[in-house]
């Protein structure tokens, strides 16, 4: 098997794995050890020679890698990072017997989830583990939800009014909204949790049918969200289902930010909008685990759960965390019953759903 580690050591290594591009960012760093300070008792960290932590993340480099430059200056620990998308779950699988990896970065807890079910997580306890809401963790910890995301529909205002945008999901499959939205292709993390969630609604049948709809209906099937809230802000298309943090973004923009948000069932019948949450796992038999340790014990101290929610404008899942200034806080809106814990029990078996409607996992170059 390929040695992973001794291309991420070259600063910006690029290979194809499974079709898919990973650049490779290496910054430095050094061995870290906890020492007791003199003055005022806190723990830090000094360094000591050849430590360093292998990261696989799944999300978008620009929310990572500031949160892994800020974990190296504070401890001195060398962080190797890859930089992947949703095929990272299914690299870390195939590395099973010849772990690579430390710490798993995900946009997607049905992927962690899925990773421990598997047995590929261990549990650790880190220090502030209690900040995180049960319902936003593993049993075990060896997976940890650090912010909160929302399924939404956002929309051109140049083009449709708040009016004319449906009101539901299940609406998408109207003939009447043909070739007026955009979605993600079927492999894409949050298009597949979300898809969970209607099956965990809906039962299989339904949610089949309402896949096929939605294939044929879609004017744009998009790589990604970032590519969706670009078309939608261009007045390329006239609304997408995007995760609520890519409305945010796009208001942001200098330009082709007259776009609005709608936040699906809520009515009084309806399943609420779908949320997921991105975190970090714990890779079983990591070569690095007190590295490992140390990250975890790092990530949740509240300015370091600051960084990796607000680096993406996400919601904190600690709420005595203040949200993002445009993010509705969750417990503002209605949302799906499903607990995050069961989107890994169907990941698969929802990848599976999702090829048999006809709709691609992976957009062909």
């Amino acid at each position: 098997m390929l040695n992973l580690k001794s291309i991420l050591r070259k600063p910006y290594s690029v290979m194809i794995m499974s079709g898919v591009l990973m650049s490779v960012l290496v910054a430095c760093g050094s061995d870290a050890e906890t020492n007791e300070t003199e003055d005022d008792g806190s723990t830090e960290v000094t360094a000591t020679e050849d430590q360093e932590l292998v990261v696989y993340s799944s999300r978008n480099e620009k929310f990572v890698q500031n949160l892994l430059d800020k974990f190296e200056s504070d401890t001195g620990i060398e962080v190797l990072v890859s930089h992947l998308d949703e095929n990272a779950v299914n690299l870390l699988k195939e590395e099973a017997n010849n772990t690579q990896a430390d710490i798993f970065i995900s946009n997607d807890i049905g992927g962690l989830e899925h990773l421990r079910a598997e047995g590929l997580l261990q549990g650790y306890t880190p220090e502030g583990i209690e900040t995180i809401d049960e319902n936003y963790r593993a049993d075990d910890n060896s997976w940890i939800g650090l912010s909160a995301r929302t399924r939404v529909l956002m929309y051109n205002k140049d083009l449709v009014s708040e009016d004319e945008v449906p009101t539901s999901i299940e609406e998408l499959a109207d003939p009447q909204y043909e070739g007026e939205f955009a979605i993600t292709r079927g492999g894409n993390g949050g298009f597949i949790s979300h898809v969970s969630a209607l099956r965990n609604e809906w039962g299989d049948d339904k949610t089949l049918e309402w896949l096929s709809s939605v294939k044929d209906n879609a004017g744009i099937i998009a790589q990604g969200n970032g590519d969706i809230r670009r078309s939608v802000g261009a007045g390329e298309i006239a609304f997408g289902l995007v995760n609520n943090y890519y409305y945010h973004q796009q208001l942001e923009e200098p330009m082709d930010n007259n776009v609005g948000v709608v936040y699906p069932d809520q009515g009084e019948d309806q399943m609420g909008a779908v949320i997921n949450a991105a975190g970090v796992g714990f890779i079983n038999d990591a070569p690095n685990e007190e590295s490992a340790q140390v990250f975890l014990d790092w990530i949740l101290e509240p300015e370091n759960q600051k960084v990796f929610s607000f680096d993406s404008m996400e919601v904190p899942i600690n709420t005595d965390i203040e949200a993002y200034e445009h993010a509705a806080p969750l417990d503002s809106y209605k949302v799906q019953d499903m607990p995050l814990s069961q989107l890994g029990e169907v990941w698969e078996d929802t990848r599976q759903l999702i090829e048999e409607s006809g709709l691609d996992l992976e957009i062909g170059s």
